[in-house]
C-alpha cells in the first residue's frame, strides 16, 4: 500500500512541476507576442498558445482577480507559481507523511 501512495504523490508532484513549466512558458509566449516575436497568425503558436492558456487559466485566474495589475505588469504568474511550489515542497511530503502514519 506504501509503495501506491509513494506514486500517487509522485505522479501529484511531477504534475505540479509541469503545471508550473506551462505558466512559465505561457508568461514567455505572451511577452514574445506582446513584442511582436512571434505571431499569433501562425496556425501553430496560436494553438500552443490556447492549449496554455485551456491548462493555466483556472488556476491563473482566481488570483488575477485578487491581484491588480502593476502598471501593465501581470504578477500573478509569480504568485501561481511561489503557492504550487509551496504546495509541492511542503504540502505534499507533509500529507505524504500524514498518511503514511496512517496506514502503519
Amino acid at each position: 500500500m506504501a509503495a501506491i501512495l509513494d506514486f500517487v504523490f509522485f505522479v501529484v508532484g511531477a504534475l505540479l512541476q509541469l503545471l508550473i513549466w506551462a505558466i512559465i512558458i505561457s508568461a514567455v509566449m505572451s511577452w514574445l507576442v506582446a513584442f511582436d516575436v512571434i505571431n499569433l497568425r501562425n496556425r501553430f503558436v496560436y494553438s500552443v498558445s490556447r492549449a496554455l492558456e485551456a491548462i493555466t487559466a483556472p488556476f491563473m485566474r482566481p488570483v488575477q482577480r485578487i491581484v491588480p495589475s502593476l502598471g501593465g505588469v501581470d504578477i500573478s504568474p509569480i504568485i501561481v507559481i511561489l503557492l504550487l511550489q509551496g504546495t509541492a515542497s511542503y504540502l505534499l511530503p507533509a500529507l505524504h507523511g500524514f498518511l503514511l502514519s496512517l496506514i502503519g
